[in-house]
């Protein structure tokens, strides 16, 4: 536990009460909790059908999609700190065709062997810090968004990559690292569901928030013109944001598990024809070709990520706060409606309202007729909200949002991102 946090253990609460600043971050509930159940069934993808062509190694050993349930963490840290994506400052030639450009390389083509690895998290090396420098856990491989958040939130830390988001909570847990960074929300693809679930499963705390301008360049080995490519590698939200860009150029669009990973494909298989949709640190770190530059559809791309912790910090009133929660609630008719009106009528701004459907409760029918009969879902409904919990407005509200919620839980109470 770090200076200036404090532990606070969960309470049951039964009646609408006044809150304390020492009971900002406790769990609430009315009847019982709800914990989700399952996961998502991941198919294992032939990667050789996927590619459809032959290289250096025909079966692109590389590019594979791997179960959920195998939850994999890093063994090897990323000693070396480094700085915030910059762009490249080198100059392009251009030769006599005004159609090609050739960008020169922004790196050297590194051992991809000295990177971090990413292992199972069943295996996870019990390894302790010296303590000098805050431990960052992401979800990726160097040269990812995630890591560049993560350096952005702590200029000087040390990352450390997990191969799912599973594994980045785990890792939080098991004490490996201090922090992990987390995508939320994306401006263009929208919200990342599979973390709000995972946000309720465990029991870390957001302690802050980041946004990450996405600038998307089109990566290429050393020697290659973009008018070479036949296909390129991304993340599919990636390669879904640069849609016009890549039509283009007519180039087939294959799936990788993230940006970066992309890179690392197309620089460790060699194929000129393929290139991948990656950050420019992802090219310096891979020794690729930046082709092109910023080739999003939508310029104003930013990614919102989110701070977690194992304890929660105890938030003030001296700068703009943002809150957390989760809540199901009782039913009926306009319960959702009342549910927000309490912090409209205490001047309480909703900066996000997500849901999602309770796994762990079955469909309920709306009549008793035998055919036809609709159905549907009992949500957990996630709200952020400006206001510290600190400030008795936050407190009232949450008391007030208990007489309709079967169960409140804040999931924390943070500084706002003003960047």
């Amino acid at each position: 536990m770090q200076r200036g946090e404090k532990r606070v253990t969960n309470v049951l609460l039964t009646q609408p009460i006044v809150f304390s600043p020492a009971l900002l971050i406790a769990e609430w509930g009315r009847k019982k909790t709800w914990v989700l159940k399952g996961g998502p069934d991941y198919k294992k993808i032939d990667p050789h059908s996927q590619l459809g062509f032959s290289g250096r190694r025909s079966d692109f050993s590389n590019l594979r999609v791997q179960r959920e349930s195998e939850y994999f963490c890093c063994s090897h840290r990323a000693i070396t700190p480094v700085e915030d994506e910059i762009p490249s400052s080198s100059p392009a030639v251009v030769d006599e065709n005004p159609n090609h450009l050739i960008t020169k390389s922004t790196g050297f083509h590194r051992d991809l062997n000295s990177l971090p690895k990413p292992l199972s998290a069943t295996n996870i090396p019990f390894s302790s810090s010296d303590g000098t420098k805050v431990l960052v856990a992401y979800r990726g491989v160097p040269g990812s968004y995630s890591e560049a958040a993560a350096l952005k939130a702590y200029p000087n830390c040390e990352t450390v990559p997990c191969d799912q988001f599973e594994a980045v909570f785990k890792a939080v847990e098991l004490w490996l690292v201090d922090k992990a960074v987390l995508p939320i929300e994306n401006s263009v693809g929208g919200s990342i569901h599979r973390n709000y679930d995972l946000l309720l499963f465990h029991r870390l705390h957001i302690v802050g928030e980041v946004g990450l301008t996405v600038n998307h360049c089109l990566l290429g080995l050393p020697g290659v013109r973009k008018e070479e490519l036949k296909r390129v590698l991304s993340h599919p939200q990636a390669l879904d944001q640069c849609e016009i860009f890549l039509n283009k150029l007519h180039l087939n669009r294959i799936s990788a598990v993230d940006t970066a990973g992309a890179a690392q494909i197309v620089a460790s298989e060699g194929v000129r024809e393929t290139g991948a949709i990656a950050s420019g640190r992802a090219a310096e770190i891979y020794g690729l070709n930046i082709l092109a530059e910023r080739i999003q559809d939508d310029y104003d791309n930013i990614t919102r990520f989110l701070i977690l912790a194992r304890e929660p910090i105890i938030p003030g009133t001296n700068k703009s706060y943002k809150t957390s929660i989760v809540f199901t609630l009782e039913e009926g008719p306009g319960v959702l409606f009342k549910a927000l009106a309490v912090f409209s009528m205490r001047d309480i701004n909703l900066s996000k309202i997500e849901s999602r459907p309770q796994r762990s409760r079955p469909l309920r029918v709306v009549d008793d007729s035998n055919s036809g009969s609709a159905t549907y879902f009992d949500y957990l409904f996630y709200i952020d909200f400006e206001a510290s919990m600190a400030e008795p407005r936050a407190q009232y509200a949450l008391g007030h949002l208990q007489e309709f919620a079967r169960f409140i839980r804040v999931l924390g109470c943070y500084p706002m991102n003003t960047s």
